[in-house]
């Protein structure tokens, strides 16, 4: 049997409420069927508009065999290009981000403007079009301050995205932040698995101490059920919601992507050890009040998000192989804070860089033990792992009907 109609049985007769079965999380025929009709047809987050901050400010980002570049054009427009040289192939840009006037593939000079046109191309023929050589576009949305690509040559519509987070995000922002800090780690396991262990805080009191001081456990926070009979998130919406911050629990039709603000434990209003800020300076002018908890957005496949009064910690979410995924934390600031006078780098990202390492070794542990032949799917807790049952259906959802198209997507490829 064919990789195909072996995941799509899979999926068609699995248990609900259970983890998958065990070659959705180590086989790479399946990852290569993930990929090709989850992360290279849909829209992801890579980054931020504020990491492009003037006309020729660029970055890099690799998605799956697809390495692509960003840059702010001179317009102010974010755009995004395959990262491959029109004439032999080679990377443009191999640099993680920078600042230049061109894009100069490095192999031949050949050189191209910030739009993507060909500039010069040296002792070409005489008969040479340099117009049909321009880079090959990829399609690039900006909302609330978050970068989004899509690698699919007709990409679903942004709209209904960017309609429900803008008026959550805008309030904070975050196109005009900074970032203070970035680190990215290599977990030893599907991406399937950072996700499934994101979606949870049943494991969070025995592995957690750290984020334990400020973030709340309860399922109505971490999970899609019970928030709007929770007395104490019904009070914490309507006190930000009067302070003009949608707050209230929403998630789309497809469960593809959700928002809600959730209260911090106690008197906390920041990410630190001792729940005080982490930064002298608001996120933002317009935001008055530091008590607003945490504003969470989910986006699959790629990225989740706290934003606090203080700053943001987002994190992207990338497959490197079926056992091996890569995950960005970016810590964000008001443009103006100053480290060491309006706030302590060590401080400002000790608890999740703590968390994000316990988070790895978690993933890499469960991931060992899947790969035991004995594995078998178990089943999920309903009171605390409502989050990861909803992910998986998600999952489930959202693939079947590609795996059941009768012709081979234009994107199949091999990741």
């Amino acid at each position: 049997m064919d990789a195909r109609n072996e995941m799509l049985g899979l999926i068609r007769s699995r248990r609900y409420g259970y983890s998958l079965e065990q070659p959705f999380y180590t086989d790479p025929e399946f990852f290569r069927l993930d990929m090709d009709l989850i992360w290279y047809r849909d829209w992801l987050f890579v980054g931020h508009d504020c990491e492009l901050p003037k006309p020729g400010s660029f970055f890099t980002v690799q998605v799956g065999r697809y390495p692509v570049v960003l840059v702010r054009d001179r317009d102010g427009q974010i755009r995004a290009f395959h990262n491959s040289c029109r004439h032999r192939g080679s990377r443009v840009c191999a640099a993680q981000k920078g600042l230049s006037a061109r894009l100069v593939c490095p192999y031949h000079q050949w050189t191209y403007d910030l739009d993507g046109k060909l500039l010069f191309a040296r002792q070409m023929a005489d008969d040479f079009d340099p117009s049909q050589f321009s880079l090959k576009p990829v399609a690039c949305e900006s909302a609330g301050g978050y970068v989004f690509i899509c690698l699919a040559p007709e990409p679903a519509d942004f709209g209904p995205f960017r309609a429900m987070m803008e008026p959550y995000f805008l309030p904070h922002r975050l196109a005009d932040a900074k970032v203070a800090y970035e680190s990215t780690i290599i977990e030893k396991g599907n991406w399937k698995l950072v996700w499934e262990n994101n979606r949870e805080c049943y494991h969070c009191a025995a592995n957690h101490p750290e984020l334990c001081k400020t973030f709340p456990e309860a399922p109505t926070v971490t999970g899609v059920n019970g928030a709007e009979s929770d007395p104490e998130m019904l009070a914490h919406w309507a006190k930000c919601e009067a302070a003009g911050l949608p707050s209230r629990f929403r998630i789309d039709a497809g469960g593809q992507y959700r928002a809600t603000r959730a209260p911090l434990l106690r008197d906390a209003v920041s990410y630190t050890m001792s729940g005080k800020r982490a930064v002298n300076r608001n996120l933002s002018d317009t935001v008055s009040t530091d008590r607003i908890g945490s504003l969470l957005l989910y986006h699959y496949p790629t990225t989740w998000n706290h934003i606090l009064g203080d700053h943001a910690v987002t994190f992207r979410v990338l497959p490197i192989s079926a056992t091996e995924t890569a995950v960005t934390t970016k810590w964000l600031v008001h443009k103006d804070a100053v480290e060491g006078m309006d706030y302590d780098l060590a401080e400002l990202t000790h608890v999740w860089t703590e968390t994000n390492d316990q988070d790895r070794r978690i993933v890499e542990e469960n991931a060992f033990g899947i790969n035991s032949p004995a594995y078998e799917p178990g089943p999920y807790s309903e009171l605390h792992e409502g989050g990861v049952i909803q992910f998986v259906e998600w999952y489930a959802s959202f693939i079947e009907p590609r795996l059941a198209e009768t012709e081979t997507p234009a994107l199949r490829s091999v990741a």
